[in-house]
């Protein structure tokens, strides 16, 4: 267990789908936690469960046993409209995680009318400037969008209830090399000026060790190995399966991390 200042405590947590013989243990007693203000980084292979812990923060994965706490206060069942003040998800898919019929002033208005915030109009705009994109973005449907403006509006969306943590889940897997160097610049950025704490998921080691000031390596649901950015760029691994992921990871070399720095 962390400690009580963590913003993100993670207590032998453990997620099962199924039951009997079809029980499928996605994530094994698997404990982390994360300061307030922190990126933190969870590393592996696809059906490792990395994704499958966020999920479970979210309350989209069902938690078998273990502890989930945020700013010390330990998660009910069913989340209620404090945790999504407080805690944000950007998906993988910046087009199957927007309304295909829904313009971007719908998106971006419809978390301020479920939580009752006022000024609207002022936090859409301000949602905007601060991923980037013009208030001539607003409505416009996803579909005349590209890959990273999508990507962007997504952002905002999980911004606009001003959280104090965003979980990640591979959010530029699905863009091009040269969009993904923006989209983690623009999330560098925002961490900064929001104080921001990053739980950010992902299978490619570069962008971790750009993003991350610790990382999590996990595989067939367990915990293996924990390592600073440090330790990450200098190879400092101890585990043959993190050795193994820093060699499939596409291009990287030790100082991969740092093509992706502004």
């Amino acid at each position: 267990m962390g400690p009580v200042s963590a913003m993100v405590d993670i207590d032998r947590l453990s997620v099962t789908f199924g039951k009997g013989a079809g029980t499928v243990h996605a994530v094994s007693e698997v404990c982390f936690a994360v300061a307030a203000g922190e990126s933190f980084g969870i590393v592996g292979e696809s059906g490792s469960g990395k994704s499958t812990v966020l999920r479970a923060i979210c309350g989209l994965a069902p938690v078998a046993s273990g502890t989930l706490r945020i700013a010390g206060k330990p998660l009910p069942k069913s989340r209620d409209a404090g945790f999504y003040r407080t805690v944000q998800m950007v998906f993988q898919d910046p087009y199957a995680s927007l309304h295909p019929r829904h313009t971007v002033d719908h998106t971006l208005s419809e978390p301020l009318a479920i939580h009752g915030l006022d000024n609207p109009e002022a936090r859409i705009e301000r949602a905007l400037v601060d991923v980037g994109l013009s208030g001539g973005f607003r409505f416009r449907y996803p579909h005349q969008l590209s890959g990273g403006q999508r990507q962007r509006v997504a952002i905002a969306r999980a911004l606009i209830l001003e959280p104090k943590i965003l979980l990640l889940d591979e959010p530029t897997s699905a863009l091009d090399a040269s969009i993904q160097a923006e989209i983690l610049n623009l999330l560098d950025g925002l961490s900064t000026e929001r104080g921001l704490t990053y739980l950010l998921v992902s299978h490619d080691l570069a962008i971790v060790a750009h993003m991350c000031d610790r990382l999590l390596v996990m595989q067939h649901g367990r915990a293996v190995e924990s390592l600073t950015r440090a330790q990450l760029r200098a190879r400092e691994t101890t585990e043959d399966y993190t050795r193994q992921l820093l060699i499939a990871s596409e291009g990287f070399r030790p100082s991969a991390a740092n093509d992706l720095s502004p």
